[in-house]
């Protein structure tokens, strides 16, 4: 494949547009499969060893960073993680375009990150055609168990995203949204401040 070849499917990639394994294959150095591989492997008090290996698998990983074994990711070099982030057991990210996530966040345990989808037309979907966008998490965001976050979402700062929901369209700051597909059902207030607190 020459460089303008390349380029080309880049800036296809970059639009959300369809394109192929094959077309993408020259991507295939900036996986970080056996790193990731030999984190998930790494014994827990081996906390240096693990620092190490999460600043050669990512794109960029703050301080403070916790992310429990396992974890998955299609290349991990895609991945921006901010300062004290917490990852539960099975986080995936399905990383072929930016997953960019923010300061504080907290991920818990099998969740799903996915920049990418396929057509839904079968024809489209020869060579495992398919199309990515990113996705952005901002600051304080608390994602809960099982839930799926689909290629485009931008989830806004404090939010929480219910167990179970299925992400498909962004989120505003401050607010609670579950469900399938998931939508907004609250906004997050002052009152938050005192559910679950010893002075009840």
């Amino acid at each position: 494949m020459t460089h303008a070849h390349e380029e080309e499917v880049l800036a296809r990639i970059a639009k959300g547009l369809v394109y192929t394994e094959s077309e993408a294959a020259f991507l295939a150095p900036r996986r970080r499969t056996e790193q990731i591989f030999e984190y998930n492997h790494t014994p827990p008090n081996e906390t240096e060893k693990r620092r190490s290996l999460l600043i050669a698998i990512f794109g960029s990983v703050g301080e403070r960073t916790v992310l429990l074994p396992p974890f998955h990711a299609g290349f991990g070099s895609n991945v921006h993680i901010g300062d004290d982030f917490f990852g539960n057991v099975n986080l995936t990210f399905v990383d072929d375009v930016e997953i960019r996530i923010g300061n504080s966040v907290m991920i818990a345990p099998s969740v799903t990150l996915t920049t990418t989808g396929h057509p839904v037309h079968p024809s489209r979907r020869a060579d495992f055609g398919r199309f990515s966008d990113p996705i952005v998490i901002e600051d304080k965001v608390w994602i809960g168990s099982n839930a799926v976050v689909l290629p485009g979402v931008r989830i806004g700062y404090g939010s929480v995203i219910g167990a179970g929901s299925v992400v498909s369209r962004s989120i505003p700051p401050m607010t609670v949204a579950v469900g399938t597909p998931c939508r907004v059902v609250r906004p997050i207030t002052d009152e938050d401040l005192t559910t679950r607190t010893a002075t009840q």
